[in-house]
């Protein structure tokens, strides 16, 4: 299969590039060419901003494209537009943010998205990132019809992830002691390991596979105090969590996510409980946890740069506790 991936020398694109390669596929990149220079010796690069310029993809074939960076309408319709000639199946990385944050426990494919009304489409940011999301499956979708496969991830984990909203977990428990816990014990967490994302996205292509799915996991559902004692047995750690309520959190001005990686308002919970059946059943398959702890955590022990993007500081956590355990009872 010739295969263009949209981006490709980061993360998600990174994983991708060497899937297809693995499995004996001819890939093309395009891209800035600003992340990861040189990687990839055996592919083709195209050097390009998709924003800018789309002449190194006329006149060319391949059998599927995947597009990992697609952030705005006008990026997606433009290069799906371009492509659509040019390519039997397109597939577009978009995100269970495209929901609205009150959600139905379980929700599947179907649940509504959020309103896209005097959303900016020309400017990204944190606040229009679903919305906008929306807007390019729609584009993608009026482009390529029946030969488009929208995949929608919930958090993507593993090696090479530089947010650090997973990361922060495994560095933090293998250091062991009392443990800050945000939130209630029994939350839902939902979270994917970009390798099996990344082979399943390359089977979809193989398969021309269409449709919108879901893709997170695991398979069942697991609360914050299983994740944790999870990572906490496979890292032989000895943790005594102590769990902070939100309404202190807030109070303190910890954030969801970021101070608190997998923690999300009790408000929008429920986004993390995503039905992932039908994507389970066209071939996603998760590895086990344990696996995606300890790569990850050998991941971060050996990158260069180890100062963590999310997360707390041991001093913040500590002052915290104290704040926390100083309560009138």
């Amino acid at each position: 299969m010739k295969l263009l991936i949209l981006g490709g020398s980061r993360f998600l694109g990174k994983h991708l590039a060497d899937c297809a390669l693995q499995r004996g596929h001819e890939v093309t990149l395009f891209n800035r060419g600003q992340s990861n220079p040189g990687m990839f010796p055996q592919a083709e690069h195209l050097i390009g901003d998709r924003d800018q310029d789309l002449s190194k993809l006329t006149g060319r074939y391949w059998d599927a494209v995947i597009d990992t960076c697609g952030y705005l309408p006008r990026q997606v319709q433009r290069t799906a537009q371009l492509l659509a000639d040019q390519v039997e199946h397109y597939s577009f990385v978009s995100t269970i943010s495209v929901y609205q944050d009150t959600m139905a426990e379980n929700y599947t494919e179907s649940a509504a998205i959020k309103s896209v009304d005097n959303v900016d489409t020309h400017e990204f940011s944190n606040e229009n990132y679903g919305p906008l999301k929306a807007l390019c499956e729609q584009a993608a979708l009026e482009a390529m019809p029946g030969r488009t496969a929208i995949v929608r991830p919930g958090l993507i984990v593993g090696p090479d992830d530089i947010s650090d909203r997973f990361t922060y977990w495994p560095l933090r428990i293998e250091r062991g002691g009392t443990l800050l816990a945000p939130g209630r014990p029994e939350a839902p967490v939902q979270f994917i390991d970009v390798r099996d994302l990344a082979l399943w996205q390359v089977m979809l292509a193989e398969q021309k596979t269409t449709g919108v799915f879901h893709a997170t996991g695991p398979s069942t559902m697991m609360s914050m105090q299983q994740f944790l004692s999870s990572v906490a047995a496979t890292l032989n750690a000895d943790i005594k969590p102590v769990w902070l309520e939100e309404s202190f959190l807030l109070k303190n001005d910890v954030a969801p996510y970021t101070d608190m990686p997998l923690w999300i308002h009790d408000a929008a919970i429920n986004i993390n409980t995503a039905d992932c059946q039908k994507a389970y059943a066209a071939g996603l398959a998760l590895r086990p946890i344990e696996q995606t702890v300890l790569d990850t955590l050998t991941w971060a022990k050996n990158r260069s740069n180890t100062t963590l993007r999310a997360g707390l500081s041991a001093e913040r956590e500590s002052q915290l506790l104290h704040q926390w355990h100083q309560q009138p009872q």
